[in-house]
This record gives structure tokens, C-alpha cells and sequence, in this order.
């Protein structure tokens, strides 16, 4: 039963990550105007890579624990998961930065509550989740200026 919990938590993620196979960066992305300390593109499916396991087993951990407040980490776990899978079409699908922002910025709120959560619950979910709550800062902050930088109405044209 623990491992199929677990192949729930990781079949969530993989459907979070597909957008970024469906929806990825391309000539509308290049174009846009970007800090210097924006990553190279290959950085992010590997840091997602890496994040999209971590957040599996600090789920499942939290999920195996019977602590009483499962039911509301879980629930932020999904509400995170859930913003965290809009984000890539809003931002490279429908190429709407601010409205990313948007959802990017209520991402790394639920994020932050589901890191105190599962500290709470589990100190190494709780560590998975501050290493998240690291790379969504990151990610924040570029969509951020990304935004500033792409906000005087010069955005590069859809393609």
C-alpha cells in the first residue's frame, strides 16, 4: 500500500511536469528581455527533475506519517501542485506574464505553508519542501522581472 500511495504522489507530479513538454520555452521566449542571471534554458527540466521527486516523497512521507494534520497538508500539497501546473501554459502557452505572476506568487504562498506543514509533520518532507521553497523563490523573482523588464507594452508578438 506505501508504494502506491507513493506512485499517486509521483503520477501527480509527472501530470504537473508534462505541461513543460507541452508548453515550453521557444522564439516568443528568446525574444523576450531577461535578466543576465536568467539560466540558460537546460537548468530548468533539471531542476525539476530533481524537484518533482522531492515533492513525491515529502507527500508520501507526510501522507504514511497518521500525524492528525495530514488532511490539511495534503490539501496544500495539492493546492501548490495545482498552481504550480498552471504556471507553464499561462506563461509559455498563452505567453501572459503578469497573470504568471500572478499564479507564480500564490504558488510560493502555498508552497511556503505546506514547507511549515510538513516540517511539522516530518522534518525530511520539511527539508524536500525548503528546497523547493528555494527554487520557487528563484523562479518567482525571474518571472518578477521578466515581467518588469517585458511590461511597457514591447513584448514580443505571439507566434
Amino acid at each position: 500500500m506505501s508504494l502506491l500511495v507513493f506512485l499517486v504522489f509521483l503520477s501527480a507530479c509527472g501530470v504537473a511536469a508534462a505541461t513543460g513538454h507541452f508548453f515550453g520555452p521557444g522564439p516568443w521566449y528568446e525574444r523576450l528581455n531577461k535578466p543576465d542571471w536568467t539560466p540558460p534554458n537546460w537548468v530548468f527540466p533539471l531542476g525539476w527533475a530533481i524537484m518533482y521527486p522531492a515533492m513525491a516523497i515529502a507527500a508520501w512521507r507526510v501522507g504514511m506519517s497518521g500525524a492528525e494534520i495530514v488532511p490539511l497538508a495534503l490539501a496544500l500539497w495539492a493546492l501548490q501542485l495545482a498552481l504550480n501546473t498552471l504556471w507553464t501554459p499561462i506563461f509559455f502557452g498563452l505567453q501572459q506574464i503578469f497573470t504568471a505572476l500572478v499564479v507564480i506568487c500564490l504558488m510560493w504562498v502555498s508552497v511556503l505553508l505546506t514547507t511549515g506543514v510538513f516540517v511539522a509533520i516530518d522534518w525530511l518532507a520539511g527539508l524536500l519542501f525548503l528546497l523547493y521553497l528555494a527554487w520557487a523563490s528563484f523562479a518567482s523573482a525571474l518571472n518578477y522581472e521578466v515581467w518588469k523588464r517585458n511590461s511597457d507594452g514591447l513584448t514580443p508578438p505571439a507566434q
